[in-house]
């Protein structure tokens, strides 16, 4: 009786949290009030092929978040339910079935994760992050064309939210729902940076291409008129993991051709100190294709990292980092760009629901660069030429993340290269007194034809020689 008694005050609780951060008209709205993605397809086929397979339908069934979901849910005893519920089952969350640890299960809809009615009837906006959605499910569909009449299944309206990236900042912008703290902020690093009066989200994000805007001429719909542009839903990021675990292809080939277009690597400067005894190496890494930072969205999870290995002619490693173990950790020293979130007690933690402080952001702003400085010893016995390999690797999910939440080493995140570049040296060095190391040869015929060039000036071989040499 006892227990019966403190699950009911315990749902109550939770109804009441769930009423006061988002409100009673939520729960009026029924998973059936939603169109099935299959019916949407049966007339905007293309579109919905882009769509499924996509990160949006799969909102629900990634592994990743589920784990966390499960996880956060135990250890916070519910709180953060419809906090996490908004933006991955909005649906659901909207009926008022929000899943937990206990029940992780949703409609039949909502399995389908961030779906095309959904999208399509939201109607408008009460601000930006978390979850900031005003939904009208019915008849009426919204999306970007103002002259759009054709529909024999449902009414059109133009929505002039859905062709700004105001839209997509309803949830890709994430605050800690009890501190405030800022988890994720896509959208106002977008706001905050270069591209915010020239590009959308929706150019980079809906194009056939890879980076900005490409136009994309076709029909949103069977029988619907030609169009110089239909913006794409693939609506494709950087996370090529869950496309490759879930079996989509194509899904996971764009998210590496987007991650292979965002960044590009330098290397400065690669030589030896005066001391003749250590190198010197610096490499930029520059933001050349991302409106936003770089990485963005789950930073906390998600790496961008150098990986670096100098050699001499035999193949002799003198230095290196960046590597990974056989474990799939990436070595400590390495230079990461990512997000550092601190606990209460200032350590640091990948646990969001606990982060009460930012202890590192290094990502690099959109057109930003960082320049890195490495400084190794050199070797007596290296061989010239060295030779330096220089890579910027990207994983959706660290290996410490996929550990705690599938257990150690039972998933090894996948690797994906984002850009690389080559250095040589062949050891050449001014130092007075002594020989120039392989190139003495080179030198003694330079010298020996300059004094054969202007030996034959003063011999007056070739008139415009004689008056050369005299001017000199």
């Amino acid at each position: 009786m006892q227990v019966k008694f403190i699950s009911a005050i315990t749902k109550i609780t939770l109804f009441c949290i769930f009423i006061v951060m988002f409100g009673y008209d939520a729960i009026a709205i029924q998973p059936s009030d939603f169109t099935q993605p299959e019916v949407c397809g049966g007339c905007h086929t293309e579109i919905y092929a882009q769509w499924n397979g996509s990160m949006h339908s799969n909102s629900h069934k990634d592994p990743v978040y589920e784990k966390l979901f499960i996880m956060v849910s135990k250890e916070m005893n519910r709180t953060f339910d419809p906090f996490c519920s908004k933006c991955h089952v909005p649906i659901d969350f909207l009926s008022g079935n929000i899943p937990s640890a206990d029940n992780y299960k949703v409609s039949e809809i909502s399995e389908k994760g961030i779906s095309c009615d959904f999208c399509h009837t939201v109607n408008a906006s009460s601000g930006i992050g978390n979850g900031a959605f005003i939904s009208s499910p019915g008849k009426i569909k919204r999306g970007p064309f103002d002259d759009s009449d054709y529909s024999t299944f449902h009414q059109i309206e133009y929505s002039q939210l859905h062709t700004r990236s105001e839209f997509c900042g309803m949830c890709h912008d994430v605050y800690h729902p009890f501190n405030g703290l800022v988890l994720e902020n896509t959208y106002s690093e977008w706001k905050e940076g270069p591209y915010n009066e020239t590009t959308v989200c929706q150019d980079c994000h809906m194009t056939p291409g890879v980076t900005m805007f490409k136009a994309n001429k076709g029909r949103a719909a069977a029988g619907a008129p030609m169009r110089e542009h239909i913006y794409t839903h693939y609506i494709v990021g950087g996370n090529a993991m869950l496309p490759e675990l879930l079996g989509s292809p194509e899904h996971e080939r764009l998210a590496k051709e987007r991650l292979r277009s965002a960044a590009k690597i330098e290397i400065i400067k690669f030589k030896k100190k005066e001391d003749n005894k250590s190198m010197d190496l610096i490499v930029k890494v520059t933001n050349i294709g991302a409106g936003h930072k770089l990485p963005t969205g789950l930073t906390e999870a998600r790496q961008i990292w150098l990986e670096i290995e100098a050699k001499d002619v035999s193949g002799k490693t003198i230095f290196e980092s960046g590597k990974i173990d056989a474990d799939g950790y990436i070595d400590h020293d390495a230079i990461k760009y990512h997000t550092v979130f601190g606990d209460a007690q200032g350590k640091p933690t990948e646990k969001v629901w606990l982060a009460e402080k930012i202890l590192l952001d290094n990502r690099i702003p959109p057109k930003g660069y960082s320049e890195e400085n490495f400084s190794f010893a050199l070797p007596q016995d290296a061989r010239y030429p060295l030779s330096v390999d220089v890579r910027l690797n990207y994983v959706s999910a660290s290996q410490e993340l996929s550990d705690l939440l599938f257990g150690k080493g039972k998933v090894k995140p996948p690797v994906i290269e984002m850009a690389s570049v080559k250095g040589t040296i062949d050891g050449i060095q001014y130092t007075p007194g002594k020989n120039i190391p392989g190139f003495s040869s080179f030198f003694l015929l330079m010298v020996i034809f300059i004094f054969s060039l202007i030996k034959r000036m003063k011999t007056g071989v070739g008139i415009v020689g004689k008056e050369m040499f005299e001017k000199i």
